[in-house]
C-alpha cells in the first residue's frame, strides 16, 4: 500500500505543479496583455478583460468605478492614443481550491515612481475576467511623516491685492 502511494504521488505530483505553472504562466501573460493594452491605447483590449461588473479602484480617494464609469472615465484617454504605461516588476498569483477564482497582487513601474496593486479574476468556462482591480501609490516608510502633512496641508487663498 505504501508503495502505491508513493507511486500515485510521484506519478501526479508533477502533472498538478505542471498544471498549476501552466495556469500562471495564462493569467501572467493576460494581465501583461491587459498593461499592454493601457500603453498601446488600445481601448478594446485593455476593457474587454474586465468583466461587465467590474470595480476599479485608483489612486485618488474619490476613484472607485464600476466599469462603466471606469470606461466613460479613462475611455477619452484612449481616444487620444495615449492613456498610461504600467510595467509589472513582480507578481504573485493565487487560486481558490475550485480553480474558479484567481486572486494577485503585483509591484509596477509606473510615471507615478512604484506602484502596488491587486485584483481578484472569475473564470467563465475556459475565459479569465477581472471582477476587481485595486491601485496604490506607494510609500516609503521614512517619507510617511512628509507625506501626512503634505495631504493634511490646507490651501492658502492667493494673495489679494
Amino acid at each position: 500500500m505504501k508503495q502505491l502511494t508513493i507511486l500515485t504521488l510521484l506519478v501526479f505530483t508533477p502533472l498538478f505543479i505542471q498544471a498549476q505553472n501552466k495556469e500562471i504562466e495564462e493569467l501572467n501573460n493576460l494581465l501583461n496583455e491587459w498593461h499592454l493594452a493601457a500603453t498601446n491605447a488600445n481601448a478594446n483590449g485593455f476593457f474587454e478583460f474586465m468583466h461587465s461588473d467590474c470595480i476599479y479602484i485608483g489612486t485618488d480617494e474619490t476613484e472607485r468605478w464600476t466599469k462603466d464609469e471606469f470606461v466613460k472615465f479613462a475611455k477619452p484617454y484612449f481616444d487620444k492614443g495615449k492613456a498610461w504605461d504600467f510595467k509589472p516588476i513582480e507578481r504573485a498569483i493565487y487560486f481558490s481550491k475550485n480553480k474558479k477564482f484567481a486572486w494577485f497582487n503585483e509591484t509596477l513601474s509606473t510615471w507615478m515612481g512604484i506602484c502596488r496593486s491587486s485584483g481578484v479574476l472569475e473564470k467563465y468556462g475556459k475565459k479569465w475576467k477581472l471582477k476587481h482591480y485595486h491601485l496604490s501609490v506607494t510609500i516609503q516608510n521614512e517619507k510617511i511623516k512628509e507625506f501626512i502633512e503634505l495631504i493634511n496641508r490646507k490651501e492658502t487663498p492667493p494673495h489679494q491685492e
